[in-house]
């Protein structure tokens, strides 16, 4: 049993009445490069100590309206095979409140697809950033690699928007071109001001349920330099910004879940530190949007001392 973990130091209120749930998952199996994942939601959150509790962006302290609850770990212990550990993880999230927030904190990329199906059993749309296509079928043996979630999700029924992509083998790019259920913004084709505005335009259209993954490679290494595979290129800070930005913008989403995954821990902790900001990010647009910011000031940062 781990210590309490705790998102800005905050109380943690129950399951139950949080408004928003974050549920750490230290899973790593898979993992063909860099390892560390299993690390990473530990270090994030005892680095958002270090965050302020007013959010610059949307100009507001969220916690002064907002409950938060961080759970304890869905651990591995390694005595569950892949297949059902993920069946379990699958049951334990589709058990938790609908009506909050909730964001996977891994971990591996591997989680998403059993989140996904506890939070939006139903078709819906998965958000999808990543430096890599992610869609092969299985990869060294295992159909539950962090190289093929993609594929279980289009198993599940949904449509993938998948953005950041720089890494994509030859049969990942054929499937692409096979199924129509697939929008694919390589990186490259997000340099043009035209094309990013395309996208953009793209996720303003977005409407019904959907899901949010983040693998924290879609960011350029100089940015995030801490990650399970790094590759060359990809998202600086603000363009991350602009996308949440635009994507609570629309009523119209129904937002089930989100993840941050496949970040390492690492000695400058400029990663951990990434990752924890946009973790507060994406609580802070969420809550905004869902209007939180007319609530009664009865948040969990009403019940700390601070300065």
């Amino acid at each position: 049993m781990t210590d309490q973990l705790h998102f800005l130091s905050l109380p943690n209120a129950p399951t139950n009445e949080a408004d928003v749930l974050i549920l750490p998952i230290p899973f790593e199996r898979t993992v063909s490069f860099k390892p560390g994942t299993a690390a990473a939601p530990q270090a994030i959150l005892e680095t958002t100590d270090q965050l302020e509790f007013y959010e610059e962006d949307a100009g507001w302290s969220p916690f002064k309206h907002m409950t938060i609850n961080v759970s304890e770990p869905f651990a591995d212990d390694g005595s569950l095979t892949e297949a059902a550990w993920h069946t379990s993880l699958t049951e334990h999230v589709s058990k938790l409140p609908a009506e909050n927030l909730f964001v996977g904190l891994g971990g591996e990329h591997s989680l998403t697809p059993s989140l996904v199906a506890g939070r939006m059993p139903e078709p819906g749309t998965v958000l999808f950033f990543d430096a890599h296509a992610d869609l092969r079928k299985s990869y060294q043996g295992s159909k539950y690699s962090h190289a093929c979630p993609v594929t279980r999700l289009l198993e599940q029924g949904h449509n993938i928007v998948m953005a950041g992509i720089r890494s994509l083998c030859e049969s990942e790019v054929t499937r692409v071109e096979q199924e129509n259920r697939i929008s694919l913004f390589l990186d490259w084709d997000l340099r043009g001001k035209g094309q990013w505005e395309a996208f953009l335009q793209t996720i303003s259209s977005l409407e019904g349920p959907l899901y949010l993954s983040i693998d924290m490679d879609v960011f350029n290494p100089m940015a995030v330099p801490g990650v399970g595979t790094p590759q060359p290129g990809g998202f600086f800070w603000y363009q991350m910004i602009e996308v949440l930005e635009t994507l609570f913008s629309r009523k119209k989403i129904d937002l089930r879940g989100v993840d941050i995954v496949e970040m390492v821990p690492e000695p400058s902790r400029v990663s951990e530190m990434a990752t924890a900001k946009l973790l507060l990010k994406v609580i802070s647009f969420w809550g905004y949007a869902n209007e939180f910011n007319l609530k009664p000031q009865q948040g969990s940062q009403m019940q700390v001392k601070y300065e």
